[in-house]
């Protein structure tokens, strides 16, 4: 899980990109971006090799915009729509159906095992905390996994996905109640 502060590094990381188009910048752009990027195009394609091909091309589309990044207030959030937007294209390529929306993805929620928190939490509970998160609707489970997974604020999450942050605030109220409920009668909680 990557901590909100180190994307507090962005704004100075860009603005060294764009001005002499720095390799070093560049490349810490990519250690703050493609992880990621490359998640968020997983839940959406459920294709590691596709999510991947999605997130080089985010890094690709950044560096040939590098000229016009200091104007983007989020980079962070900026990447995360590339990825959607070529994950729903991909989609679409894929599919019979020439429409692809965010709201018809069949979203899968996977937890980073390398986090400190995920070490602690023992395989029985991972695999129950899996299970209740898999049972929420599809985009309630894409809204749970950017506030939780990626640190997203409500504002951003309604940005990479294109919706009110009354909506963002609805799904996560919602999940967190279904979850609340599953845990509960999970663990026979009063």
């Amino acid at each position: 899980m990557l901590v909100k502060n180190q994307f507090n590094q962005l704004p100075e990381i860009v603005s060294r990109l764009a001005l002499s188009g720095c390799e070093q910048a560049y490349r810490e752009l990519f250690n703050l971006l493609y992880l990621p990027s490359k998640k968020f195009s997983f839940c959406i394609l459920k294709s590691n090799e596709e999510a991947e091909e999605v997130a080089e091309d985010v890094m690709i589309t950044l560096w040939k915009q590098r000229d016009s990044l200091p104007q983007i207030n989020n980079i962070h959030v900026y990447a995360l729509v590339i990825a959607k937007n070529l994950s729903l294209n991909i989609l679409r390529k894929n599919s019979k159906n020439k429409t692809a929306s965010i709201d018809d993805v069949d979203i899968n929620f996977f937890f980073d095992s390398s986090s400190p928190e995920q070490i602690i939490i023992d395989n029985e509970l991972k695999q129950r905390l899996e299970r209740a998160i898999q049972s929420l609707p599809p985009k309630c489970q894409l809204v749970f996994k950017l506030a939780k997974e990626n640190n997203l604020s409500y504002k951003e999450i309604a940005e990479v996905l294109s919706i009110s942050v009354k909506t963002v605030d609805a799904h996560l109220v919602a999940a967190t109640q279904k979850l609340a409920l599953i845990f509960k009668a999970e663990f026979q909680i009063k």
